[in-house]
C-alpha cells in the first residue's frame, strides 16, 4: 500500500515513515510537474530503506 502511495502522492509516505522534514522538502519539490519523477523516486528508495532498517531492528532484537 505505501509503494501506491510512494509513487502518487510521494510527499505523504514520508510523513507515515516518520520523517515530516523530509515530507515537506518532498512536496515542495512536487509541487513541480519536473519534480514529481524525482520525489517519486525519492520516495521509493526511502520506502525501502525504511524496510531494510526496520528489518535489522527486529533481527538484533532477536539476538539479546
Amino acid at each position: 500500500m505505501r509503494l501506491i502511495i510512494a509513487i502518487l502522492l510521494p510527499f505523504l509516505v514520508f510523513f507515515t515513515i516518520g520523517r515530516p522534514i523530509a515530507g515537506i522538502i518532498c512536496l515542495i519539490l512536487q509541487v513541480t510537474l519536473i519534480g514529481w519523477l524525482p520525489a517519486a523516486i525519492w520516495a521509493v528508495y526511502a520506502l525501502g530503506q525504511y524496510k531494510t532498517d526496520r528489518k535489522i531492528r527486529e533481527a538484533l532484537a532477536d539476538r539479546r
